[in-house]
């Protein structure tokens, strides 16, 4: 496992964990690398003097205080995760349920799920109001 030091265009900072150097490429190409506060997808990595001394040791187990990202403390991570995990993941239909509750056509809920860019350009168009989650609150990979 290699930790890579990453910043988005938008200048977030952020860890990634990759198998190698090679996944990390394969991921970025793929543009499965993304900021995991705004989602941009051009991230590049940031030069690091990181060394792993501890190589095939014994890693210590994550605790909850280990777990801050994006510099939010894990304690308000943990309960952001909580509300995403209260809502419903409608998964690639998002942008016909988010349609079907703004007109009435269906109960008010809280939905997640994916949409294109254009469907998501065609949401705002009509006035839909939705927020894009980074994937460290959905547990998507990047």
């Amino acid at each position: 496992m290699i930790v890579f030091d990453l910043v988005c265009a938008h200048g977030h900072r952020f860890e990634g964990w990759f198998a190698s150097g090679d996944a990390f490429d394969e991921q970025q190409g793929r543009k499965l690398v993304r900021c995991p506060v705004c989602d941009e997808e051009r991230v590049e990595r940031l030069p690091s003097a990181r060394v792993n001394a501890r190589a095939g040791k014994a890693r210590k187990k994550k605790t909850a205080k280990d777990e801050a990202v994006a510099g939010l403390p894990a304690e308000m991570l943990a309960q952001l995760r909580e509300v995403v995990k209260k809502t419903e993941d409608v998964g690639e239909r998002f942008p016909e349920e988010a349609r079907k509750i703004h007109y009435n056509e269906s109960p008010q809920r809280a939905i997640r799920g994916r949409a294109t860019k254009e469907d998501a350009e065609a949401l705002k168009d009509e006035g839909i109001e939705f927020q894009t989650l980074p994937p460290f609150l959905t547990g998507e990979s990047h």
